[in-house]
């Protein structure tokens, strides 16, 4: 509506989220804002499936190649030449952890500027209790003011030099490091989101639309793609809704204060599942052929870095049917041990 191009981006792949919200004031230096951001989760994407996207049979082999989310984004920065200015927000799957000498499935966050994740989790012991929080990650923003946030950046003409961008990732990201269970739930989001909706209102989102098995069951169940991707629009909606103007409503209270701040918005809502062979083959399907990014790519070609399938676990009881079923707008790649299956 301002002319000027959308400059959020956000990445759902099996072993990677990210969602990076890009500063919009570059187009005024004769930058297009939505280009940094993008190869910046592009270049995260592929590094994150060089080092850990390996067979379910062989996790040993990430062992040395991944060094963490803060090591990963400083890399990925190096690896591109884009100007421009953006908050990033990482979650990546680690199955390479080991506690008390187990494999032990982890994530690692990385988080600069002000896009937030949220990590929800039943009751321990009871899969049959509602959603609750497990992580929420803070927002780096200087001195605490919602219109000054923390960016990694790359603009020549105002004497910028590199080891500066590389000094912000080391010393202003905030770094988080949890174990990952099956069933947990992500939800990452842009400023829009979490500037706009409490806490609450988000993991109440999730608990109206992922109701708890109404008996025990042996085992996991994942959560369609489609109702993930039908909680990340709620959540969009009900940002945009605080943030809307009208002489016939009363304004909303919000974290930033009475009425909330209108801005982009984007959200990707993941669940961790269990990593499988029939997994790794319909993501290395989908990433061969270059026919099938044309066919079944995001809904959001522009704002979306990946692909992905949305019948992956059906496939796998389809007995003698080795053509798993590839369906539009979903997003999903996969890795070991566990994954992220993920919605925008």
């Amino acid at each position: 509506m301002q002319g000027v191009d959308d400059a959020d981006v956000t990445l759902a792949s099996p072993m990677i989220l990210g969602v990076c919200d890009g500063v919009s004031q570059v187009e005024d230096l004769g930058v297009n804002a939505s280009i940094f951001p993008k190869e910046l989760l592009r270049s995260c994407e592929e590094l994150a499936t060089e080092q850990l996207v390996v067979d379910p049979d062989d996790l040993q082999a990430i062992q040395g190649n991944y060094t963490g989310p803060l090591s990963l984004l400083k890399k990925a920065y190096r690896e591109t030449d884009a100007e421009g200015a953006t908050s990033v927000l990482l979650a990546v799957m680690d199955n390479s952890s080991q506690v008390h000498g187990k494999l032990h499935p982890m994530i690692g966050v990385i988080t600069l500027g002000d896009c937030a994740l949220v990590m929800l989790r039943r009751g321990s012991g009871n899969r049959q209790g509602p959603l609750q929080v497990v992580l929420h990650t803070e927002m780096q923003r200087i001195g605490g003011h919602s219109q000054t946030p923390l960016q990694l950046s790359r603009i020549h003409d105002a004497g910028f030099e590199e080891k500066d961008a590389i000094e912000t990732i080391e010393r202003g990201s905030g770094l988080h490091i949890t174990s990952a269970y099956e069933g947990d739930v992500l939800i990452l989001g842009s400023d829009g989101v979490f500037d706009n909706l409490f806490l609450d209102e988000v993991v109440n989102i999730c608990n109206d639309s992922l109701r708890p098995p109404l008996r025990e069951q042996a085992t996991f169940v994942p959560t369609h793609p489609a109702l993930l991707g039908e909680i990340a629009q709620r959540i969009v909606e009900r940002a945009h809704e605080k943030s809307a103007k009208s002489s016939r409503k009363l304004q909303s209270y919000t974290p930033v204060g009475l009425g909330g701040k209108a801005d982009d918005t984007s959200v990707v809502v993941a669940e961790v599942v269990e990593w499988t062979h029939s997994r790794r083959e319909v993501w290395q399907r989908s990433r061969r052929p270059p026919k099938w990014r044309g066919l079944f790519g995001c809904c959001a070609p522009d704002g979306c870095t990946t692909f992905c399938e949305r019948g992956a676990s059906d496939s796998e009881e389809e007995d003698g049917d080795e053509s798993p079923r590839v369906e539009e707008s979903w997003i999903q790649e996969t890795n070991s041990d566990h994954c992220l299956c993920c919605i925008l």
